[in-house]
This record gives C-alpha cells, sequence and structure tokens, in this order.
C-alpha cells in the first residue's frame, strides 16, 4: 500500500514565556501565523492527512489546532509522549499503534525531525519551525514502510508562503 507521511516539526515556539518546562512552551506570534498557512499549502496540495499523530508539547498541539480549521476536516488525533523530541527510532516504534491509513501528519521536534527526514528520504532535509517534509513510501503497515526508504516528493516552508 502507498503511505504519504508528513513529517512537520512544530511552528515557531515562544521563548518569552512563563511555561514551566520545555513541554509546555506555547507558539510565538509568528507560529500562530505560520501553522495555518502550511495547512492551507498542504490541502492545495492535496495533501489532507487522513490522520494526525505527534509528541504531546503544548507547541505541536497548538500548532493542530490552528491547522485543523484549514484543513476542514474532523481527523482522528492521538497525542503521544514518546515523540517528544524523539527521532526515527521513536516514529517507527509509534508506528506500528497508526491507523491504517493513506496520509499521515506526525508532528514534532528537532533535532530528531531532520535526521529521520533525511534518513527516510535520503536527501538532507533541514526541518526549520513550521517546516514539513512530504513522504511517499510504500508498505503493509506504517511500520513496513518505515522500515524502507521514501521518496520526498515536497517540503514546505513557511517562509515561502
Amino acid at each position: 500500500m502507498q503511505r504519504r507521511l508528513i513529517l512537520m516539526r512544530h511552528a515557531k515556539s515562544s521563548w518569552d514565556t512563563s511555561a514551566p518546562s520545555d513541554h509546555a512552551r506555547p507558539l510565538n506570534g509568528r507560529g500562530r501565523a505560520d501553522a495555518p498557512k502550511v495547512a492551507a499549502d498542504l490541502v492545495s496540495r492535496g495533501w489532507t492527512p487522513d490522520a494526525v499523530t505527534g509528541s504531546d508539547s503544548v507547541r505541536t498541539r497548538e500548532t493542530w489546532s490552528l491547522m485543523r480549521p484549514v484543513v476542514g476536516v474532523d481527523l482522528p488525533e492521538s497525542w503521544d509522549r514518546t515523540l517528544y523530541h524523539a527521532g526515527l527510532v521513536q516514529l517507527r516504534a509509534a508506528s506500528v499503534g497508526w491507523p491504517d491509513l493513506g496520509t499521515l501528519l506526525v508532528l514534532g521536534h528537532n533535532p530528531g525531525w531532520s535526521h529521520a527526514a533525511t534518513a527516510l528520504s535520503g536527501r538532507p532535509v533541514s526541518m526549520t519551525t513550521g517546516n514539513a517534509a512530504l513522504l511517499v513510501g510504500a508498505g503493509a503497515t506504517w511500520a513496513d514502510a518505515l522500515a524502507g526508504s521514501w521518496a520526498l516528493e515536497a517540503w514546505i516552508q513557511p517562509r515561502d508562503l
């Protein structure tokens, strides 16, 4: 089965915050503006996800909450603590529980997301905040697909939108 993975780093977060931990940091103004732009670009490309998962941090969940109205579809979503500051190893482990759908948006952090996108695609990918790597692969399950190679179909950067 063909799989489409949208590996996206959360939108720009705030360092000027009273959040009690890194995990609790919210988005800043630029991040709140960028997230809907990325969502609109995904939709215009025909990359509307079938489900959303990712790190359970405040900034990843806030990124999706700003994207959701633009996507315009009520999607299944799940938030996974093991994907907080995770990389490809954790991504592969989490994929065992992912729904058997064609297009999945996974929100996370760096440096893990840059390493994962680079390893999967075989091309250097720098995931700055709000960037999304649109990857195409194949496998009977998500775990099977993530064990193989992927093609980087597109790379979205908010500054280009």
